[in-house]
């Protein structure tokens, strides 16, 4: 796949890195908006409100339906935020080659990727073909921004 890219898209892949946070998620539905600092990710629409939560953060919520799935949460650090034209799109393709799902939400600074929890294995392998590079968080917190290179 990658021979397919562009070299730009190439030299962004390979110099971008990512972490897995530890913890199982949960995509939710609830009734009222929650304590942000507790959750990963609040999302309010004309809809519905979305929390993304670790698993362990289901009783503080109002509950009105959680997602099947367990996921786990991967950290994209992209090495040009913004500007990377093709840069999702070439993850996505990878993980649909597989025939993997994947849910995808972009921050100011990170890309996250939410990826069934059993496929956490496959999801690294994923990302290492192409190019990137796994580090692993100091605080192993989702809300810290410290990153070292892994073993």
């Amino acid at each position: 796949m990658q021979n397919q890219l562009s070299s730009e898209t190439q030299e962004i892949l390979s110099n971008s890195t990512f972490v897995i946070e530890p913890g199982v998620y949960i995509y939710t539905k609830v009734n009222s908006m929650p304590c942000k600092d507790e959750h990963f990710l609040v999302a309010k629409d004309a809809d519905e409100i979305t929390v993304v939560t670790r698993q362990g953060n289901l009783d503080k919520l109002d509950l009105i339906e959680r997602n099947k799935d367990d996921y786990c949460l991967i950290a994209l650090n992209v090495s040009i935020p913004f500007y990377s034209v093709g840069f999702l799109a070439t993850v996505s393709s990878a993980f649909a080659a597989k025939g993997h799902n994947i849910l995808i939400v972009s921050t100011y600074s990170k890309d996250y990727l939410m990826v069934r929890d059993d496929l956490r294995k496959d999801a690294e392998e994923i990302l290492t073909s192409l190019g990137l590079k796994r580090v692993t968080a100091c605080n192993s917190s989702w809300a810290q921004d410290s990153w070292h290179e892994s073993q």
